[in-house]
């Protein structure tokens, strides 16, 4: 192993990324590996020690094609697609040309770099992302191929929100609604808005990629732009759309020639920290039953808080997984609620929330009694429709 690996591996180490047994060189000719990679991207010769800089040409081919494109089981045509959103978050236009050749060369088609670029403008806004689409039809015009391309759009305005809601409801189960609470004069609610219909409703609903694919390069984009928060969700968004945390990590590491160690490490950090943390299972479930009584002349006031409580619990709590309400027929003041939770743990932090607080001391003096009972389900997991 030479310098440059021993420092790369000693780095990587550090940060707690990787076990500590590096490949040897039996197991990795770098060099041929580069060159034949660089072929089959860019249909040249890497490594010619030509041109004004050919030291540093000669660290980064190999680092980048002999040693990062083989991380991990992703294809040519994903690693040139990552690549591409890479340089276009970063607007290195000149890069993001070469790149987007090199995609074309293995197999990425038209409307999915097309679609790769406009997957951007959520993230980096319109103008960057426009930036990048020029780019990348410079590409389109040299190789004659004809524009516009055909059209993705599969929503209209009248269904663009429940379809981006549909998404959104899958991949992220509340949005981002908890964030935007208390944002001066409610408007908070109107950029929640704004993520469902244009970002779930208007680009994720396009065709050309799928959504796996889209989750994908989203991750990649957020990891350029060190997003830490957004990478602790869409590492849960990527495994409800079918992604492995290795394939994410992969894709992490193909990022770093192009963004550097220390936000590459950032992300990777998460993505063990995620990991990291344990699921629980249908037999961890916390299951009870709440009886309460109302005080009858106030049944109207307290009812409008439970509402308010439940429908927050339900959107902004992925570990609340049911609070089903009832009341007697003949006694309407008698309510039985059915409360499901993930674990202790969701069930505990339900409790500290600011919505179950607002209900709790809003309703104090209204209810005259409260019986919890703990109960064992016949069959965990059996899920409500």
């Amino acid at each position: 192993m030479n310098m440059k690996q021993s420092i790369i591996v000693l780095v990587l180490l550090l940060a707690g990324l990787m076990p500590a047994k590096a490949q040897n060189d039996e197991t990795m000719n770098r060099i041929e590996t580069c060159k034949e990679n660089y072929r089959t991207l860019f249909g040249g010769e890497a490594l010619t020690g030509q041109g004004t800089d050919p030291e540093m040409m000669d660290i980064l081919q190999k680092f980048i094609f002999g040693e990062v494109f083989t991380t991990g089981n992703l294809s040519l045509k994903q690693r040139e697609m990552i690549t591409c959103v890479t340089l276009a978050t970063m607007q290195t236009l000149p890069q993001l040309k070469a790149h987007a050749g090199a995609a074309l060369n293995v197999g990425v088609t038209p409307v999915e770099l097309r679609e790769a670029m406009y997957l951007t403008a959520p993230f980096i806004g319109f103008p960057k992302m426009l930036n990048a689409v020029g780019t990348v039809n410079e590409v389109f015009k040299e190789r004659d191929i004809s524009l516009p391309l055909e059209n993705q759009t599969t929503v209209t305005e009248a269904n663009r929100h429940e379809q981006g809601a549909a998404i959104q409801d899958k991949l992220y189960h509340g949005g981002i609604s908890a964030v935007m609470e208390g944002v001066p004069g409610g408007m908070g609610e109107e950029v929640a808005r704004f993520l469902t219909d244009y970002f779930f409703g208007e680009i994720y609903t396009r065709n050309g990629l799928d959504l796996k694919t889209k989750e994908l390069l989203g991750y990649c984009i957020l990891t350029t732009l060190e997003a830490e928060s957004q990478l602790q969700s869409h590492f849960h968004g990527n495994i409800q759309a079918g992604n492995t945390p290795e394939e994410v990590t992969a894709a992490v590491i193909q990022c770093l020639p192009y963004i550097g160690f220390p936000a590459a490490i950032k992300a990777l950090r998460i993505i063990k920290q995620e990991t990291a943390q344990p699921t629980a299972s249908a037999t961890d479930n916390l299951v009870r039953l709440s009886k309460i009584t109302v005080d009858v002349n106030r049944l109207d006031e307290y009812n409008a808080y439970l509402k308010e409580e439940i429908e927050a619990s339900m959107r902004l709590e992925p570990g609340v997984l049911t609070l089903y309400a009832t009341a007697e027929k003949d006694a309407p003041h008698k309510i039985t609620i059915l409360e499901i939770y993930a674990d202790r743990a969701a069930y505990e932090s339900h409790l500290k929330t600011l919505h179950f607080q607002k209900y709790k001391q809003g309703t104090l003096d209204m209810v005259k009694e409260l019986e919890l009972v703990d109960t064992t389900p016949l069959i965990p997991g059996l899920k409500i429709k």
